[in-house]
């Protein structure tokens, strides 16, 4: 066998070898179902994944409130799902910003969240859900208090309920049971 034969047998077995890893390499990175959390020596001190601090929301009957309905263009509000998340309460904007998240930034996100930033549910693969309440009319004129709950559970774990909407990218569940009384 000559060595330019030689050569290209064995340039040929390392390219099916390569592509082999970088196949496994594929299918690992595929069975991850989320982005992955950033900053994962952030951690979490109240609640697990599997056992949640606490719950926050109602699991409504119905996707959409009445004033949702009601506030949609020709009544007909987007498509959504009533779903329940289990996730830690983040601060939307340090979170995609810089990644701090846990603990350690539990005082920042609850100052964050007190000044009107978004707040976010991160699950346990990474994915990232805009919070915020359901009701339409109350929610736009005041009338709703789920910041606070947000805010008194900052960097915890916790189950939430709500209706789920996505759009171009962009999760969020819409949390029902807020309304002042």
């Amino acid at each position: 066998m000559s060595t330019r034969t030689r050569f290209m047998i064995s340039s040929l077995a390392m390219a099916v070898v390569a592509a082999g890893v970088m196949a496994q390499g594929d299918k690992k990175a595929s069975a991850r179902k989320g982005p992955g959390i950033l900053q994962p020596q952030m951690t979490v001190e109240g609640g697990k994944h599997d056992a949640p601090m606490g719950k926050i929301g109602e699991k409504p009957a119905q996707p959409w409130s009445a004033t949702t309905v009601g506030a949609a263009v020709d009544g007909k509000a987007n498509a959504a799902a009533v779903a329940t998340l289990v996730g830690e309460i983040v601060d939307f904007s340090c979170y995609l910003q810089v990644g701090k998240h846990g603990e350690k930034h539990r005082a920042c996100g609850q100052k964050c969240f007190t000044a009107g930033q978004p707040i976010g549910l991160m699950t346990s693969d990474g994915s990232l859900y805009m919070l915020m309440e359901e009701e339409h009319d109350p929610r736009r004129d005041g009338l709703t208090d789920f910041r606070k709950a947000a805010i008194d559970h900052a960097a915890h774990i916790m189950e939430v309920s709500g209706t789920l909407s996505s759009h171009g990218g962009y999760k969020a569940l819409y949390v029902s049971g807020f309304l002042k009384k």
